[in-house]
Protein backbone atom coordinates (compact mmCIF):
# COMPACT_ATOMS: atom_id res chain seq x y z
CA UNK A 1 0.00 0.00 0.00
CA UNK A 2 1.32 3.20 -0.73
CA UNK A 3 1.65 6.18 1.55
CA UNK A 4 0.12 9.45 -0.02
CA UNK A 5 0.92 12.53 1.71
CA UNK A 6 -1.00 16.09 0.78
CA UNK A 7 2.21 17.99 1.00
CA UNK A 8 5.65 17.44 0.94
CA UNK A 9 8.38 18.09 3.45
CA UNK A 10 9.84 17.78 6.87
CA UNK A 11 6.59 16.97 8.77
CA UNK A 12 6.08 13.78 7.05
CA UNK A 13 9.65 12.54 8.32
CA UNK A 14 8.54 10.05 11.09
CA UNK A 15 6.10 8.39 9.55
CA UNK A 16 8.10 7.44 6.55
CA UNK A 17 10.64 6.18 8.50
CA UNK A 18 8.09 3.80 10.38
CA UNK A 19 7.05 2.55 6.86
CA UNK A 20 10.03 2.06 5.80
CA UNK A 21 11.62 0.27 8.94
CA UNK A 22 8.43 -1.86 8.66
CA UNK A 23 8.67 -2.98 4.98
CA UNK A 24 11.97 -3.39 5.41
CA UNK A 25 11.55 -6.16 7.62
CA UNK A 26 8.62 -7.36 5.78
CA UNK A 27 10.62 -7.85 2.65
CA UNK A 28 14.07 -8.44 4.78
CA UNK A 29 16.04 -5.82 2.89
CA UNK A 30 19.17 -5.12 4.63
CA UNK A 31 19.73 -1.90 3.17
CA UNK A 32 18.55 2.06 3.55
CA UNK A 33 19.90 4.37 1.97
CA UNK A 34 18.71 7.75 2.72
CA UNK A 35 19.54 11.98 2.32
CA UNK A 36 20.45 14.36 4.76
CA UNK A 37 22.07 17.49 4.28
CA UNK A 38 22.59 18.07 7.89
CA UNK A 39 22.58 14.46 9.02
CA UNK A 40 19.59 14.84 11.21
CA UNK A 41 16.95 12.85 8.69
CA UNK A 42 20.15 10.08 8.73
CA UNK A 43 20.23 10.34 12.50
CA UNK A 44 16.64 9.60 12.98
CA UNK A 45 16.54 6.97 10.30
CA UNK A 46 19.78 5.28 12.27
CA UNK A 47 18.37 5.47 15.66
CA UNK A 48 15.21 2.93 14.45
CA UNK A 49 17.02 0.75 11.60
CA UNK A 50 20.61 -0.02 12.99
CA UNK A 51 18.67 -1.81 16.29
CA UNK A 52 16.89 -3.84 14.21
CA UNK A 53 19.91 -4.84 12.28
CA UNK A 54 19.33 -3.04 9.13
CA UNK A 55 22.26 -1.27 7.52
CA UNK A 56 21.76 2.59 7.11
CA UNK A 57 23.94 4.73 4.91
CA UNK A 58 23.48 8.45 4.46
CA UNK A 59 24.20 10.22 1.35
CA UNK A 60 24.96 14.10 1.25
CA UNK A 61 25.97 16.93 -0.33
CA UNK A 62 29.56 16.69 -1.88
CA UNK A 63 31.63 19.31 0.01
CA UNK A 64 31.21 23.14 -1.30
CA UNK A 65 27.92 22.48 -2.16
CA UNK A 66 26.23 24.93 -0.60
CA UNK A 67 29.20 27.20 0.19
CA UNK A 68 32.74 27.08 -1.20
CA UNK A 69 35.00 25.17 1.15
CA UNK A 70 32.35 23.95 3.84
CA UNK A 71 30.27 20.84 4.14
CA UNK A 72 26.74 20.68 5.07
CA UNK A 73 27.21 18.09 7.61
CA UNK A 74 26.68 19.29 10.77
CA UNK A 75 29.75 17.76 13.75
CA UNK A 76 27.25 16.42 16.08
CA UNK A 77 25.53 14.39 13.49
CA UNK A 78 28.56 13.27 12.02
CA UNK A 79 29.65 11.58 15.59
CA UNK A 80 26.33 10.31 16.07
CA UNK A 81 25.88 8.27 12.59
CA UNK A 82 29.87 7.00 13.43
CA UNK A 83 29.51 5.68 16.49
CA UNK A 84 26.34 3.55 15.26
CA UNK A 85 29.12 2.71 12.37
CA UNK A 86 26.70 4.19 9.53
CA UNK A 87 28.17 5.08 6.66
CA UNK A 88 28.44 8.80 5.16
CA UNK A 89 28.69 9.27 1.33
CA UNK A 90 29.61 12.74 0.44
CA UNK A 91 29.76 13.24 -3.38
CA UNK A 92 29.04 14.92 -6.69
CA UNK A 93 25.26 14.32 -7.57
CA UNK A 94 24.60 11.74 -10.19
CA UNK A 95 21.76 13.39 -11.65
CA UNK A 96 24.10 16.47 -12.39
CA UNK A 97 28.25 16.69 -11.03
CA UNK A 98 30.04 18.70 -13.24
CA UNK A 99 27.24 19.06 -16.09
CA UNK A 100 25.60 21.26 -13.79
CA UNK A 101 28.88 23.50 -14.01
CA UNK A 102 28.73 23.19 -18.10
CA UNK A 103 25.46 24.13 -17.80
CA UNK A 104 25.85 27.47 -15.70
CA UNK A 105 28.83 28.48 -17.92
CA UNK A 106 27.80 27.69 -21.53
CA UNK A 107 23.69 27.07 -21.07
CA UNK A 108 21.77 24.03 -22.29
CA UNK A 109 21.04 21.46 -19.99
CA UNK A 110 23.34 18.41 -20.68
CA UNK A 111 21.56 15.14 -20.53
CA UNK A 112 21.51 13.71 -17.06
CA UNK A 113 20.23 16.89 -16.22
CA UNK A 114 17.58 16.42 -18.70
CA UNK A 115 16.62 12.85 -16.61
CA UNK A 116 16.81 14.62 -13.03
CA UNK A 117 14.27 17.12 -14.65
CA UNK A 118 12.24 14.72 -15.91
CA UNK A 119 12.38 12.82 -12.72
CA UNK A 120 11.72 15.57 -10.59
CA UNK A 121 8.74 16.59 -12.62
CA UNK A 122 6.52 13.84 -13.15
CA UNK A 123 7.02 12.27 -9.34
CA UNK A 124 8.52 15.18 -7.22
CA UNK A 125 12.13 16.04 -5.76
CA UNK A 126 11.81 12.93 -3.24
CA UNK A 127 12.08 10.39 -6.11
CA UNK A 128 14.63 11.89 -8.16
CA UNK A 129 16.41 11.97 -4.96
CA UNK A 130 15.80 8.50 -4.36
CA UNK A 131 16.93 7.22 -7.54
CA UNK A 132 20.45 9.56 -7.77
CA UNK A 133 21.47 8.74 -4.01
CA UNK A 134 20.80 5.31 -4.76
CA UNK A 135 23.55 5.47 -7.63
CA UNK A 136 26.01 7.79 -5.72
CA UNK A 137 26.04 4.52 -3.10
CA UNK A 138 25.99 2.36 -5.67
CA UNK A 139 29.06 3.65 -6.95
CA UNK A 140 30.33 3.81 -3.82
CA UNK A 141 30.36 0.35 -3.45
CA UNK A 142 28.08 0.50 -0.06
CA UNK A 143 24.91 -1.24 -1.14
CA UNK A 144 24.11 -4.52 -2.92
CA UNK A 145 24.01 -3.98 -6.68
CA UNK A 146 24.67 -8.21 -7.61
CA UNK A 147 21.95 -10.28 -8.84
CA UNK A 148 18.65 -9.18 -7.81
CA UNK A 149 19.33 -7.12 -4.42
CA UNK A 150 16.75 -4.91 -3.25
CA UNK A 151 17.02 -1.57 -0.95
CA UNK A 152 14.97 0.98 0.39
CA UNK A 153 15.47 4.61 -0.96
CA UNK A 154 14.60 7.94 0.80
CA UNK A 155 14.21 11.44 -0.58
CA UNK A 156 12.67 14.40 0.41
CA UNK A 157 11.52 17.87 -1.00
CA UNK A 158 13.76 20.41 1.18
CA UNK A 159 14.50 19.13 4.66
CA UNK A 160 12.75 16.09 6.04
CA UNK A 161 11.85 13.02 4.29
CA UNK A 162 8.32 12.30 2.01
CA UNK A 163 9.18 10.01 -0.35
CA UNK A 164 10.45 6.54 0.19
CA UNK A 165 11.42 3.68 -2.89
CA UNK A 166 12.13 0.16 -2.99
CA UNK A 167 14.42 -0.41 -5.98
CA UNK A 168 17.17 -2.66 -7.57
CA UNK A 169 20.07 -0.14 -7.74
CA UNK A 170 22.32 0.28 -10.33
CA UNK A 171 25.62 2.31 -10.32
CA UNK A 172 26.27 5.38 -12.62
CA UNK A 173 27.29 3.43 -15.79
CA UNK A 174 24.56 1.20 -15.64
CA UNK A 175 21.77 3.63 -15.02
CA UNK A 176 19.04 1.79 -17.11
CA UNK A 177 19.24 -0.96 -15.13
CA UNK A 178 17.81 0.73 -11.80
CA UNK A 179 14.64 -0.76 -11.44
CA UNK A 180 11.94 1.13 -9.24
CA UNK A 181 9.96 -1.50 -8.19
CA UNK A 182 7.66 0.32 -4.94
CA UNK A 183 6.69 3.08 -4.18
CA UNK A 184 6.12 3.51 -0.54
CA UNK A 185 5.35 7.27 -0.03
CA UNK A 186 5.39 9.67 -1.71
CA UNK A 187 3.53 13.15 -2.31
CA UNK A 188 0.50 14.40 -3.50
CA UNK A 189 1.44 17.97 -4.64
CA UNK A 190 4.61 19.31 -5.46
Amino acid sequence: MIRYFESPGEDNTEEVIELVIERAIERNISHIVVASSSGKTGVKLAESAVPKGIKTVVVTYHHGFSKRGEWDMKAGNVKKLKSMNVPIISTIHALSGAERSITRKLGGPSRVEVIAEALRSLFGQGLKVCVEISIMAADCGVIPCKNDSEIIAIGGTGEGADTAVILRAAHSNRFFELEIREILAIPRKR
